[in-house]
C-alpha cells in the first residue's frame, strides 16, 4: 500500500508542478513590468521585460517565452531560465515577453480537460494581440517577431507557427513535439525558421512519440521529436542533407552529449536546426533542474539554450 501511495503522489507532484518554474529563482528584475489586457472575456496577464535606454529608432525584434503546462510567466523568466532572457534582451536591445495561460495551460490544439483546451481558448489569438500591441508601442520590427516555449508551451509555438506564419519568424521549441491533434491543421506554406532542442530520455514528451504525460495523467499523443523537423525542411524547401556535428561535451557530470543538426538554404532564408540532446530529460538546457532526475530527467549543461535560441533568432528575421 506505501508503495502504491507514492506512486500516485509522484504522478500528482508531476501534474501540479509539471514546468511551474517554483524552484532557484532570480531576484525580481526592476525592468520587467506586468500587464493585464482584456480579451475574449478573460483578464489575461503578461510580463514585459523592457530593457533599460532602448529607443523607438531602435525598432526591436520581439521575443515570447512560453511557459509549459503548470507553469506561468513568472516561472519561466525567473526560475527556468534563471533570467537569462533578460540578461540577453539588456545585452542586445530586445523586448521579451512571458505571458501567462488560462489556468496554466495553453490551448496547442489538443483535446484536453483542463480549461484552456476544453473551453477552446483563443490563445493564438491572445498571444497576436499581444504582438500587436508591444510592435506599435514599441515601434517594434514585426519581421522580427519570435517564439519559444517549453513542454505545453513549445507545442504553443508550433501552433503559432501553423496559423500565423505571416506574423512569426522563427521558433523554438524545447522539450516538445507535434500533438497529433493539430497534424491536420497544417496547410500553410508560409516558410518559417525552426531551431528544436529536445532530450532522448524525455519521459513526459517522448521522443520517439506516443503518450504525453503519464499513465494516470495522460496529455494526448504527439509525433516524434524529429518528425517535425523534417516536415519543416520540407515545408521551408531547405536542404535534405544536413550538416551535422557533436558538440564538446564540457560537462561529464550531466551525462548529456548534445549532436546538432542544421538543414540549410530554405525559403526565403530559412534555416530548420535540431540539438539532439541525447541522454537529457525534459529540461531547459542550461536551465534550472526543477524537480528530481528520476522525475524529469537530466539537465544538459554542455549548452545554454538561452543563448543558442537568441543566436537562432537574431540570423532569422522574417523576409
Amino acid at each position: 500500500m506505501k508503495k502504491i501511495t507514492a506512486v500516485i503522489s509522484i504522478c500528482l507532484l508531476v501534474s501540479v508542478v509539471f514546468l511551474s518554474g517554483c524552484t532557484h529563482e532570480v531576484p525580481e528584475d526592476p525592468h520587467t513590468v506586468v500587464r493585464t489586457i482584456e480579451y475574449d472575456g478573460y483578464n489575461r496577464t503578461y510580463r514585459i521585460h523592457i530593457p533599460p535606454g532602448i529607443t523607438p529608432e531602435e525598432s526591436p525584434a520581439l521575443v515570447l517565452v512560453l511557459h509549459g503546462g503548470g507553469g506561468t510567466g513568472e516561472g519561466m523568466e525567473r526560475s527556468l531560465t534563471q533570467g537569462g532572457w533578460n540578461s540577453l534582451s539588456d545585452t542586445n536591445k530586445f523586448l521579451v515577453v512571458y505571458p501567462d495561460g488560462i489556468g496554466k495551460n495553453w490551448n496547442d490544439g489538443r483535446h484536453l480537460n483542463d480549461t484552456a483546451h476544453h473551453e477552446n481558448i483563443d490563445d493564438v489569438g491572445f498571444l497576436s494581440t499581444i504582438i500587436n500591441l508591444l510592435l506599435t508601442e514599441f515601434h517594434g520590427d514585426p519581421k522580427k517577431v519570435y517564439v519559444t516555449g517549453i513542454s505545453n508551451g513549445a507545442m504553443m509555438s508550433y501552433r503559432l507557427a501553423f496559423d500565423i506564419p505571416e506574423t512569426i519568424a522563427a521558433i523554438a521549441p524545447v522539450a516538445g513535439a507535434i500533438p497529433i491533434d493539430i497534424l491536420p491543421a497544417n496547410v500553410s506554406g508560409t516558410p518559417v525558421s525552426v531551431v528544436a532542442l529536445s532530450g532522448t530520455k524525455d519521459p513526459l514528451v517522448p521522443w520517439d512519440g506516443g503518450l504525453i504525460g503519464t499513465q494516470r495523467n495522460p496529455r494526448g499523443t504527439c509525433i516524434s521529436v524529429p518528425a517535425p523537423v523534417l516536415f519543416w525542411v520540407q515545408r521551408d524547401n531547405c536542404s535534405m542533407v544536413p550538416s551535422s556535428q557533436w558538440l564538446p561535451n564540457v560537462n561529464l557530470l550531466d551525462f548529456c552529449r548534445v549532436r546538432q543538426e542544421i538543414y540549410r538554404d530554405g525559403s526565403n532564408g530559412t534555416t530548420v536546426m535540431l540539438y539532439e540532446i541525447r541522454g537529457g530529460g525534459h529540461t531547459w538546457p542550461g536551465g534550472s533542474q526543477y524537480l528530481p532526475v528520476f522525475l524529469v530527467g537530466r539537465t544538459c549543461r554542455d549548452i545554454d539554450a538561452n543563448q543558442i535560441i537568441w543566436e537562432f533568432f537574431k540570423a532569422h528575421p522574417k523576409q
